[in-house]
């Protein structure tokens, strides 16, 4: 059954429409007997069947107070706004335009990967067959048995005294044949409200579930009955000892217990659109991946679509919503964060943005690295874990040049009257969210909510690379392609504590994010190659923070001018001749093929060179990890990608 909770359902609910003088009493069989409940928002009977008899699954284990199902209106969301306002789990930023602060209890901050399992009865479906004694980072696997047991502790009676939210919302623009449905069902308003801005929050989707199309099944608790016997911390519910975010790929069920902050309760976002929806992908042949679509135009007018997977930290939303600095050149956002992409019938990969709104860190972003983001978050956005300013507005480390350091902020702790400069900790949490509609942002695409999607020409993978790799490196091939992303990873130095360099590794960009083995993921990958139809985009790698070995300052200047590596790219997908050299790690633009024309002095030699020890070194640790993690479910075509590109870097002469 669903996640071990499947039922026989009767349902008995009053008939005929509602009007204001009605109450629909919906009565489900629940072990102990009948359950009724109230219906307080909407009409119960007009739901597709599918629907009532999910929900009243549902109702009978959780044991909700009330069901409110949503119709994502204006009307609704201020009633629910008003009613956190009421109760302190929101406050209005009077500087802003219909924007709110949350402060959340402070056990519950981010997305909890060590409580995040995908569910299969194969521990081989989901996770690689990792070498003995090495603890796998790629995707966490539980039994079935297990997650039935584990669910069956928390879920029954877990909405005791609070409503049941019923949203059903849409991942992508309403009616692509590229996007996905879903509902969900949660005890938290503010997740309603979130998911209003994430995703298509709309009743079309119940005719969708009327015709048969299968829906994603989402189920949410904040794991807080009441009467609460846990005090609440800001009046936020939570049960972080007992956080759980499971997946059943085979059920399409998605059931998530004891956090309320956005990774772990919007569950539109990477559980649906990454972990269900990559499995979805592999079945069904098209691509569910953690990456920005952007478009590019050079003065010519030509436009490009690019899709670009980082790993965190690395500026993947910078570069959605890049300031060229070349006259001429135009950048558009589609999407900062996921890409669902489909070759059509003719052969091209068009990609959408399944999401409708912007879920970005906060910390960090300010008028200089992300400007255009900082324009999208002016109105109608929940921030989460920021600083308040003591005249309505907000604040977080990265704001001190746009900030007037004589006004007070007010911690995400509730702390007042810290000032920059003077006050102890940290005004926002590092992991700080604002979560704003994409379609404010002033550099959206036109065709950002395009039904067809838009074709993507060139993928690109990038890290954190201090030493050694060049600045942009376009793929030999497909499957030399796959291997740059198989192999991505970013570097932190530790120099003080002697350690060298410490590397994370973040295959795809979606080391936190698979929804099944990894190993079957890449040939996933690599398979795409074996329709002669497929126009394959080129593969590229780019590394905006190579050090200079001698004085320890970036080589290359990023932000906006990273349209000069851009403006390269796109000459390339047109085949340009002359523009590369090939080296043993790729094509790398040739000596003058990158636009530099008032750019100032840059070390191009070193910021272009492939040192042989550093890649000799990097190779070897790129093969350990694939054997330790990937194991025996590493395809025999990126092993020998590594072993051909070893051969390359050990012919390497300096």
């Amino acid at each position: 059954g669903k996640g071990g909770y499947s039922l026989r359902t009767r349902l008995d609910s009053q008939s005929g429409p509602v009007d204001k003088n009605t109450v629909q009493v919906i009565t489900v069989p629940a072990p102990e007997g009948s359950y009724a409940v109230p219906v307080v928002k909407g009409d119960f009977n007009i739901l597709p069947q599918a629907a009532k008899i999910f929900i009243a699954e549902h109702v009978a284990l959780c044991k909700p107070r009330g069901i409110y199902i949503c119709d994502g209106s204006e009307e609704e969301a201020q009633e629910l706004t008003d009613k956190l306002v009421s109760r302190g789990n929101l406050e209005k930023l009077h500087k802003m335009d219909n924007c709110y602060l949350a402060r959340t209890d402070p056990a519950d901050v981010a997305r909890v990967e060590s409580k995040t399992f995908i569910v299969t009865e194969e521990r081989s479906e989901s996770v690689p067959d990792v070498a003995e004694g090495v603890k796998g980072i790629l995707g966490q696997w539980m039994s079935t048995d297990d997650a039935t047991k584990e669910l069956a502790i928390r879920f029954p009676g877990c909405m005791a005294g609070r409503n049941m939210y019923v949203l059903p919302f849409c991942m992508g623009p309403l009616g692509s044949p590229l996007s996905r449905i879903g509902v969900q069902l949660t005890d938290f308003s503010y997740v309603v409200l979130s998911m209003r801005v994430m995703t298509r929050l709309s009743p079309r989707v119940w005719d969708s579930i009327r015709v048969g199309e299968e829906f994603v099944k989402c189920v949410h608790s904040v794991g807080c009955p009441r009467p609460e016997t846990r005090k609440l911390v800001n009046n936020w519910p939570c049960n972080p000892e007992q956080i759980l975010v499971t997946h059943f790929p085979d059920e399409r069920l998605i059931m998530s217990y004891g956090s309320g902050y956005g990774g772990n309760s919007l569950l539109g976002k990477k559980c649906f659109a990454l972990r269900i929806a990559s499995r979805l992908a592999k079945e069904e042949g098209w691509l569910a991946e953690h990456m920005l679509i952007m478009s590019v135009t050079n003065p010519a007018g030509e436009e490009k679509f690019i899709a670009a997977a980082f790993p965190s930290a690395c500026g993947k939303t910078n570069m959605a919503m890049l300031q060229p600095t070349l006259p001429g050149w135009k950048v558009q956002c589609i999407g900062d964060d996921i890409a669902w992409m489909r070759f059509d019938s003719e052969g091209r990969l068009r990609a959408i943005n399944p999401e409708a709104g912007f879920f970005g860190v906060a910390p960090g972003t300010n008028t200089k690295t992300n400007p255009v983001a900082v324009q999208t978050y002016q109105r109608n956005s929940i921030f989460t874990n920021v600083g308040m300013t003591d005249d309505g507005g907000i604040f977080w480390e990265g704001m001190e040049k746009d900030h007037d350091p004589s006004v007070g902020v007010t911690t995400w702790l509730g702390q007042q009257g810290w000032k920059v400069g003077e006050g102890e900790g940290k005004a926002a949490h590092p992991n700080s969210r604002f979560c704003c509609p994409a379609s404010q942002c002033p550099i959206i695409h036109p065709k950002w909510q395009d039904p067809e999607g838009v074709v993507i020409e060139a993928i690109i993978f990038g890290g954190r690379r201090p030493r050694g790799v060049p600045l942009v490196i376009e793929s030999l091939g497909w499957e030399h392609g796959v291997l740059m992303g198989a192999a991505l990873k970013s570097e932190a130095t530790a120099a003080a504590e002697h350690r060298g360099n410490t590397i994370m590794h973040d295959p795809m960009a979606m080391r936190p994010f698979m929804g099944y083995n990894f190993g079957h993921y890449l040939e996933h990958w690599l398979g795409l190659q074996d329709n002669p139809d497929n126009k394959l985009p080129k593969i590229f790698h780019v590394n905006w923070f190579r050090l200079d070995d001698n004085s320890g300052k970036f080589l290359w200047p990023g932000f906006g001018e990273n349209i000069r590596v851009l403006d390269w790219i796109c000459r390339r997908i047109n085949g340009e001749e002359g523009l590369t050299v090939e080296s043993a790690i790729g094509l790398l633009p040739a000596p003058g093929a990158l636009d530099l024309q008032g750019l100032g002095a840059v070390d191009m030699e070193q910021l272009m060179s492939v040192p042989k020890d550093y890649w000799q070194e990097d190779m070897e640790e790129t093969r350990h990890f694939l054997q330790q993690q990937v194991g025996r479910d590493l395809p025999a075509v990126i092993a020998q990608q590594v072993h051909e590109q070893s051969l390359r870097v050990n012919q390497i002469t300096e």
